[in-house]
């Protein structure tokens, strides 16, 4: 049982998000649950207060607006709500040649998975340290172990989120707090539809890890303070080949891999 462990979950209103929350709610554990849409959210709420018997904040934010972590750390301060697992889960991806593609959508999209991510584990960190104790999980991807054509942004984001995750682990060593960094690869989400992949190698015609699948293995290695974890043997398989082939073939199969039949 996690008891009188509260955990923020960006993104919660669907996909992974969701599910990391009711894993958590299961165990006993308060939420706070950020995202845009306040109907998911209020119903995520009233499914699992009414389930679990736990506490549910639920905040409503653009967490692509740069002034929105600051904005979520200021009420739960105010609400002296203490948080002892950060998982910063919200983020998205989109289809197509870099050099025709809506530029503010690639903001959003770097706002989203690289400054929103690294603003609220700036801000909620220090606390975590003075407890001596907490976990961090970010979600990054197996996109985040080579370059991604037709997907450039979305998987340099995510090499970002990895090294940037295991950077700070590192550092940390000693602390009592711990940063995971999850590395699922084709997931049952809403991400597919979001980033137009459903037609593609990628997803078309393969068994695909549920949302639920994946969550349950990204909490439990986050409770075991594991610092980059892949769900599935051949993500595993697929990671480590990427370290031993030349740069421009592994380039060139991830472009395949996305290429839309």
């Amino acid at each position: 049982m996690i008891m009188n462990k509260t955990a923020l979950i960006t993104g919660a209103s669907s996909g992974l998000g969701k599910e990391f929350a009711r894993i958590h709610a299961s165990k006993g554990g308060d939420l706070v649950l950020v995202a845009r849409s306040k109907d998911k959210l209020e119903a995520l709420k009233f499914e699992l207060e009414k389930q679990f018997g736990i506490s549910v904040t639920v905040i409503v934010k653009d967490l692509s607006d740069q002034y929105a972590p600051k904005a979520v750390f200021d009420e739960l301060k105010g609400q002296k709500i203490r948080i002892d697992y950060l998982i910063n889960n919200a983020g998205f991806g989109d289809f197509g040649l870099f050099a025709e593609t809506d530029w503010e959508k690639q903001l959003e999209m770097i706002n989203l998975n690289i400054t929103c991510l690294t603003y609220l584990t700036r801000l909620f960190l220090p606390d975590m340290i003075e407890n001596k104790e907490g976990k961090i999980l970010n979600i990054a991807s197996t996109a985040a172990f080579q370059p991604g054509p037709t997907m450039s942004v979305y998987f340099a984001t995510k090499a970002y989120v990895l090294s940037f995750s295991e950077a700070i682990a590192n550092e940390l060593k000693g602390t009592g707090v711990t940063v995971t960094t999850l590395c699922p690869g084709a997931t049952e989400t809403g991400f597919k539809a979001a980033a137009s992949l459903e037609e593609s190698n990628l997803f078309k015609g393969n068994q695909i890890a549920s949302s639920k699948e994946v969550a349950e293995f990204g909490y439990s290695k986050m409770l075991e303070g594991k610092t980059v974890v892949i769900p599935g043997v051949m993500n595993n398989l697929l990671v480590q080949s990427v370290r031993f082939a030349p740069r421009n073939i592994v380039t060139s199969i991830a472009r395949m891999k996305l290429k839309v039949k």
